[in-house]
């Protein structure tokens, strides 16, 4: 198998599920020194490559795949890039950023993959989406719609891949306790946390367990939680509701002056 992402967080958390299980597992991550600290752990191959890159990732995939002495049977895209602020605050090259990493790199990936797998006639691609591919919230006008083409993705391939006996999977966790979301929280604007609630993050972990329940039952969707799993189930429904409820949150923060500008968002 291998992990896109593998050396923290979702990626690497799923990684240590499988090789506890005997996996061959082979890691991608952009990083080499926590790369290197993941696979020392697990014992795994290992790739230093971005993502975004297409040419590096496919070259990294067919590495590990000769490495490991046999082609990849499980995929996990799991790494990604959250950088939210205000919409009109936002440099252009942000857009890009999330789309090339979100998205570009969970196709590239799967592209490197599906042929084989759909030559021998089974396999497992699995992408990282988010409950911010669910539904719009206020804050990730970036990174929400790369979450969004990533769910379009896989609902496509899937009707393509599933006839040949490839089984593909997107997952939607919400915040997670990981190093991105340390990150992310440097620069979300405060309406963000306030329309997020008081909501506790998610243990990586935990999410890595569903992702693998998930491929064990042949699921499409995955959710790690009650609260995304509704939203993922009734979101149609719900959306007038929620919206309501957000914008009065909004309007708690950032008064009821309809005129004031954007707070910027703290770094």
């Amino acid at each position: 198998m291998i992990v896109t992402g593998g050396s923290s967080g979702i990626g690497l958390a799923t990684a240590r599920l499988f090789a506890r299980r005997g996996a061959k597992v082979s890691l991608i991550a952009r990083g080499r020194k926590r790369l290197e600290e993941a696979a020392k752990e697990l014992s795994a191959a290992a790739r230093a490559a971005d993502v975004a890159d297409q040419a590096a990732l496919t070259r990294a995939i067919a590495e590990l795949e000769e490495e490991q002495g046999q082609p990849c049977d499980i995929l996990i895209a799991s790494a990604g890039l959250a950088r939210p602020g205000h919409f009109l605050e936002l440099p252009d090259e942000v857009f890009r950023q999330m789309m090339e990493v979100d998205y570009f790199g969970t196709l590239y990936a799967i592209r490197a993959v599906a042929p084989g797998m759909v030559e021998r006639g089974h396999g497992s691609v699995v992408a990282v989406s988010s409950a911010a591919g669910l539904i719009g919230i206020f804050g990730y006008s970036a990174y929400g719609p790369a979450k969004f083409a990533v769910r379009g993705l896989m609902e496509s391939v899937r009707a393509e891949l599933n006839p040949h006996g490839v089984h593909v999977g997107v997952v939607f966790p919400p915040d997670v306790d990981t190093p991105q979301l340390a990150e992310e929280n440097q620069w979300k604007p405060e309406e963000t946390r306030v329309v997020g609630g008081t909501i506790k993050p998610l243990t990586a972990e935990k999410v890595a367990a569903a992702m693998v329940d998930g491929i064990e039952r042949q699921r499409f969707v995955t959710c790690p939680d009650a609260a995304t799993r509704a939203l993922a189930r009734f979101g149609s429904v719900l959306l007038p509701f929620l919206n309501r409820e957000f914008d009065r949150r909004v309007r708690g923060v950032r008064g009821s002056d309809p005129a004031r500008g954007p707070r910027s968002a703290g770094r």
